[in-house]
């Protein structure tokens, strides 16, 4: 079944030229799980507040179950769990408080909705933060209970912008770990914007690339990867003010002070690393493509 048919979408901001989508094209199928990459300033998070409904398009249509979600709101909102960057919705309520009205807003009985906010409070082990305001969490805790706001009465899908953003590396892999699971035992579809691209590699069934409002792949990972899976990436760690010295005619790129990124064939590797000043180099690690190395290739192409 389709759940989302996006068409020739086009936002422009008042007083910009520029339009902030440029004519976004695809689809999503029921049970999927459809990640969304891109830059800064790339139009994903504009991209998915059309998609439920809270921001009006310039142009283009965007149909939830065959039907323009503009003449079904109440459906939208009764169907999408949706987690935005940020939100003051629930600052005044304690997080107990914000899972059950959501819950009980989403058409659960009051009993239902008692046992829907003590499951994802257990779920998301937030059963110690019960009582505490949501106000006063950490960035990392606010992130976890918009998560488990989005998710609670089941809604069918979920559009999640960021949801391992601030995120220590043991709850990252919490919230990987329960939307596989979702997804797996609910038939839940998810669509999430992110910049984990190692961690959303295990996870996403397809995957679109936005650059500068425009979508310029998009496919299953695997598939897209075969373009620029004849690259491996070679990242070496060093000291920020003795780097390394390379052979001119390698493509590095400068990641970060003391961290590039050296992409290579197949057969450069042998003699770039028997060339490296092992004196220079703090550590080196060798991979083969990943989607971040998909995002890079496609977003510097387009």
């Amino acid at each position: 079944m389709l759940i989302y048919d996006i068409q020739n979408l086009v936002k422009v901001y008042p007083g910009q030229s520029q339009p902030i989508n440029d004519r976004i094209t695809f689809q999503i199928h029921q049970g999927e799980i459809f990640g969304i990459l891109g830059d800064n300033g790339a139009g994903k998070s504009t991209l998915v507040r059309q998609m439920v409904n809270l921001l009006p398009s310039s142009s283009g249509t965007i149909a939830f179950l065959g039907k323009p979600i503009t003449t079904i709101p109440q459906i939208v909102q009764l169907n999408v769990g949706y987690m935005p960057q940020e939100s003051g919705a629930v600052k005044n309520l304690t997080i107990a408080e914000s899972l059950y009205f959501t819950a009980h807003l989403r058409g659960m009985s009051r009993r239902e909705a008692c046992q829907e906010r003590d499951r994802l409070l257990h779920q998301w082990k937030m059963i110690e933060w019960r009582n505490q305001p949501a106000a006063r969490l950490s960035g990392g805790q606010l992130r976890l209970l918009r998560l488990a706001v989005a998710m609670a009465g089941s809604p069918p899908v979920l559009i999640l912008d960021e949801p391992t953003n601030d995120l220590d590396p043991q709850r990252r892999k919490l919230v990987w770990e329960n939307l596989r699971q979702l997804n797996r035992e609910q038939g839940t579809t998810i669509i999430l914007i992110t910049h984990d691209a190692i961690e959303a590699e295990k996870a996403i069934g397809r995957v679109g690339i936005l650059h500068a409002g425009k979508l310029v792949a998009i496919g299953r990972p695997s598939d897209l990867k075969q373009q620029v899976d004849r690259l491996l990436r070679l990242e070496l760690f060093f000291e920020p003010d003795h780097p390394p010295v390379l052979p001119p005619d390698l493509v590095c790129d400068r990641h970060a002070p003391g961290h590039w990124r050296i992409f290579l064939e197949w057969d450069q590797v042998e003699q770039t690393l028997n060339g490296l000043d092992l004196n220079q180099i703090d550590d080196f690690r060798l991979y083969s493509a990943t989607l971040e190395d998909l995002y890079l290739h496609y977003a510097t192409q387009s």
